[in-house]
């Protein structure tokens, strides 16, 4: 879960088979009590139908606690994680090295943090550069990138295409978050 409309999805299919819960949050269903094997296929069932995996082991939940993190970095969501570091961050917030935390991320999911890290603040660059009320310049202020030039670069690397060139195609080639 990525967005507050993934929640809100959740939550109805929750409610729709009737499965107690305290809270849903990015990633995270916090159950009222354990499932019986039933409900746990019949919700796993529900979600894949709405596009979501239910994971319940610790490697592929560690994972998405990776890319939640790591999707709000990229954002800038948290002024106070701005000032961090990408690998401090990670491994303060989930209580493992970072050697471990990378190893595990690019096992399952075939590319590094770094890169992860990357492609997302390029999906935030693009909806930044679609909406249109911000300079380049800002837009890499904003997402951290040293320099303009820095930004165009990584996003000619990623893209294909100069941030301006992306400008005039616009919004089809703009990705889901999930899908980054």
């Amino acid at each position: 879960m990525v967005c507050d409309r993934c929640i809100k999805t959740v939550e109805t299919i929750l409610a729709k088979e009737k499965i107690q819960f305290h809270k849903v949050t990015l990633g995270e269903i916090h159950l009222a009590e354990n499932l019986t094997a039933k409900d746990r296929t019949t919700l796993s069932t529900e979600l894949l139908k709405s596009g979501f995996e239910l994971i319940d082991n610790h490697t592929s939940g560690l994972v998405e606690k990776i890319k939640q993190l790591v999707i709000r970095r990229a954002r800038n969501e948290d002024v106070r994680e701005k000032k961090i570091n990408l690998s401090n961050l990670l491994s303060e917030k989930l209580h493992y090295e970072y050697t471990y935390l990378s190893s595990l991320f690019s096992d399952v999911e075939g590319r590094t943090i770094e890169n992860y890290f990357i492609e997302q603040r390029i999906e935030r660059a693009k909806e930044l550069i679609v909406y249109g009320q911000k300079t380049l310049s800002e837009i890499a202020y904003e997402l951290d990138f040293s320099s303009t030039a820095h930004l165009s670069s990584q996003f000619k690397k990623v893209t294909g295409l100069s941030p301006t060139h992306f400008k005039h195609v616009g919004t089809s080639k703009r990705k889901a978050l999930d899908k980054v």
